[in-house]
């Protein structure tokens, strides 16, 4: 099963992926398509309010920030990581739960990386949102560093993030029975 994503002018077909039973999401990702993860840096740049750096959670963000980072003349981004890694030091962390992992993560912020984000205008962006429960966690990590959220953005909103003001995105992806039939969000 597959479902056709209409997205910064350009289609693509996703294969529907289980979560549980009768719950399937389409699997967007942008690792390799350099044509779909430019046109919607390109996109959301354009949507953008002012900002001093973005931040996103590995790894599914990083291909898209790394080209909304390049296209926007800006030199650096900030990257949460799922585990400690042997550099980091002076960390902050957050546990997060999302869609698409079976359990709870923990984001996990290096102490130069808050440090630099001490009093900048940050822009949360991401690949999809669906529960927003990463988008809560990096916004929290921001916090924690002493950064001022601008904005939020990602190039899809799925499921619960269909329809939220609060978030700039590109297009939704719903959330699919296991037949493949749409889930109709309740108004």
């Amino acid at each position: 099963m597959e479902y056709t994503l209409h997205i910064a002018g350009l289609t693509r077909q996703l294969p529907l992926c289980p979560i549980h039973q009768d719950l399937y999401i389409g699997a967007f990702i942008m690792f390799g398509d350099i044509e779909l993860t430019e046109r919607c840096a390109e996109k959301l740049l354009e949507l953008a309010p002012a900002y001093d750096v973005m931040i996103t959670a590995e790894s599914k963000g990083i291909p898209l920030i790394c080209s909304m980072t390049r296209l926007g003349g800006k030199n650096r981004y900030v990257l949460a990581r799922k585990s400690i890694k042997l550099y980091m030091r002076d960390v902050i962390k957050y546990e997060v739960k999302s869609i698409t992992t079976s359990a709870s993560q923990v984001l996990y912020l290096d102490g130069a990386d808050a440090a630099y984000l001490k009093g900048k205008r940050v822009l949360v962006v991401d690949d999809v949102v669906s529960t927003g429960a990463s988008l809560r966690a990096l916004e929290t990590l921001v916090e924690q560093a002493g950064g001022q959220v601008v904005g939020r953005m990602a190039a899809l909103a799925e499921g619960d993030a269909i329809g939220r003001s609060d978030i700039t995105v590109l297009a939704n992806l719903p959330l699919f029975h296991g037949d493949g039939t749409p889930i109709v969000p309740h108004a």
